[in-house]
């Protein structure tokens, strides 16, 4: 470490209480020992490890929880474009059928028959039946 830590502790008992002074006693500056700190460093580190390969852990478990949802809006968005294409087909069907009807409807033919071709209707009808 770059600085360290120094704690201050008061040693009254230093002082007799029979001698007063108008003057504080002076703090006394204890050190902590070197060799705890170390001790103390290294007892953190397979700490601070495991920290870090829980910190690692959660953000590709996030990230992959993050990609998925992406993946499955996207999916979404071409499930709503097919089914509104499906549906544009489908009433493009309905629209046919019913141009379909109109084509083949008797009274069409008649008028075709009639009107561009010179046919007639005939007056009578014969209908023979075989046996």
């Amino acid at each position: 470490m770059l600085a360290r830590r120094i704690e201050e502790e008061y040693d009254y008992e230093a002082y007799p209480e029979s001698v007063q002074t108008p003057q504080r006693p002076r703090p006394m500056l204890v050190e902590k020992p070197r060799q705890f700190q170390r001790s103390q460093m290294l007892l953190n580190k397979p700490l601070r490890s495991r920290c870090r390969t829980l910190f690692i852990l959660f953000t590709v478990l996030a990230m992959a929880v993050t990609i998925r949802s992406g993946i499955s809006a996207s999916r979404g968005y071409v499930l709503v474009d097919t089914q509104q294409r499906a549906q544009v087909i489908e009433q493009e069907n309905e629209r046919l059928r019913v141009e379909i009807a109109q084509l083949k409807s008797p009274q069409r033919i008649k008028a075709i028959a009639t009107g561009e071709l010179g046919m007639q209707t005939p007056a009578k009808v014969y209908f023979v039946h075989e046996k």
